[in-house]
């Protein structure tokens, strides 16, 4: 049974490893104090620049935490979230909620703290040892205005005058984090861009977080892939960091030390240096996690908008309708319900997790379109996932012979387009046909 934990509210820990995740727009650190309520050095202070101790280690947006291992003297951790965006007040983010699991994944304890107002950093929980009753977890939920500084200062963190914390110094670099210098990232890859004409890119904060979390899995499970051992890939780590786009590009790479050999083992390859050189590309990240080899994440994307959401459709059908021309057929106008439809298509396979055409509810395509309004009769769909632009996935269909005879059907008069970012392939599209 999961325990809904109010301000105040403690309850009883299981033995074992615990996990404790806050998902959203936050960053996610903790300390580990003594009786006196103070670190016992700058190492007890776990972060994303410094994210791991004995005992605790930093997953992204969890917390893993083993009680047995941490260092001499520690009877304390306290669970602090901070804004990914630095400074952002978090009263202007969605409301942070803390779950806690077992060893085994089970459901411990949520919390749900009140919501914060101009404080930019909420100490949500602290795991505490009672005297021959155990671990326990109290639920805190108070806000802390002086920063997260401010914060690991009063609990005898040694911090730099500019704020940060000399633990940050020598681990994980500053290009992850825009709060930070970023190491010659964006300076080198901007000089690259700019003698190819391509206009320069700044850090996202939302794909810095991404970037983190993807490393990071990298490292534990030691080996590149696009998905980590949780089964999350890492188009889903930038749409769950909160980050829509349009267009979107990633490196993963293990072997450069630093981010200027990063930027140079891209330029090698032909097509590692085209989408680092990419016009389309506006936001970017770089982050890195050690584990034996250094493993990088480099991430590339433009973000979503009602505009670009329309070009690119536009762009579909073009492209459709100048297949069409060459083969003799007349033009397909572009139909509102068939749109809606194919539009909730993509959404729906990004949300659900699947790629079919038909939907987990047992839905086909003339059933969506019959549910968006359509009153057409004869109902045809293409569907793609993986293709990074129109002009890619409209090739990819004409080279298959299912999809190219849906376009090429002179009985169709009409079609719809939807696009979706995200999900486990990065990018899902459908063509909805109806005559």
């Amino acid at each position: 049974m999961t325990t809904e934990l109010v301000p105040g509210g403690n309850l009883a820990l299981p033995p074992g490893e615990l996990r404790l995740r806050v998902a959203g727009a936050f960053d996610v650190s903790a300390l580990v104090t003594g009786a006196d309520g103070k670190v016992g050095s700058d190492a007890d202070f776990v972060f994303y620049n410094q994210p791991r101790a004995p005992g605790v280690r930093l997953l992204g947006d969890t917390l893993a935490v083993l009680p047995a291992q941490l260092r001499g003297g520690a009877c304390r951790v306290t669970v602090v979230v901070s804004a990914a965006e630095p400074g952002t007040p978090l009263g202007r983010l969605p409301a942070p909620r803390l779950e806690v699991m077992d060893v085994q994944g089970s459901a411990v304890a949520r919390f749900a703290p009140p919501r914060p107002g101009p404080e930019t950093v909420l100490l949500v929980a602290e795991l505490y040892l009672r005297p021959g009753a155990g671990w326990k977890l109290r639920a805190i939920g108070q806000g802390y205005a002086d920063g997260l500084a401010g914060l690991v200062r009063d609990f005898g963190v040694d911090v730099t005058d500019d704020g940060q914390s000399r633990a940050a110094e020598p681990a994980v670099p500053s290009s992850e984090h825009p709060s930070r210098t970023d190491d010659g990232f964006v300076r080198a890859v901007n000089s690259a861009r700019a003698q190819t004409g391509s206009p320069c890119i700044t850090l996202d904060a939302r794909l810095v977080r991404a970037a983190r979390s993807h490393a990071r899995a990298m490292a534990d499970a030691g080996r590149l892939g696009g998905e980590g051992q949780d089964g999350v890939s890492v188009h889903q780590r930038i749409t769950g960091a909160g980050y829509a786009y349009i267009t979107v590009g990633e490196h993963l790479v293990s072997g450069p030390r630093t981010a200027a050999e990063f930027v140079e083992y891209c330029m090698v390859s032909e097509r590692s240096r085209a989408i680092l050189l990419d016009p389309v590309f506006r936001h970017a990240a770089l982050a890195h996690a050690d584990a034996g080899d250094r493993y990088w994440t480099a991430l590339w994307a433009t973000p979503l908008t009602p505009d670009a959401l329309s070009r690119t459709a536009a762009e579909v059908v073009a492209l459709t309708n100048a297949e069409r021309g060459r083969a003799g057929l007349p033009t397909l106008a572009v139909d509102a319900l068939l749109s809606a439809a194919a539009q909730a298509h993509c959404a729906d396979m990004v949300a659900r997790d699947f790629y079919d055409h038909t939907s987990p509810d047992g839905s086909r395509p003339w059933d969506r379109a019959a549910a968006a309004g359509s009153r057409l009769r004869t109902i045809g769909e293409n569907i793609a996932c993986g293709q990074r632009s129109a002009a890619d996935v409209v090739a990819g269909w004409m080279n298959s012979p299912g999809h190219r005879a849906n376009i090429l059907k002179r009985e169709f008069g009409h079609i719809g387009i939807g696009f979706a970012g995200g999900g486990r392939a990065g990018t899902y599209w459908c063509q909805l046909f109806g005559g």
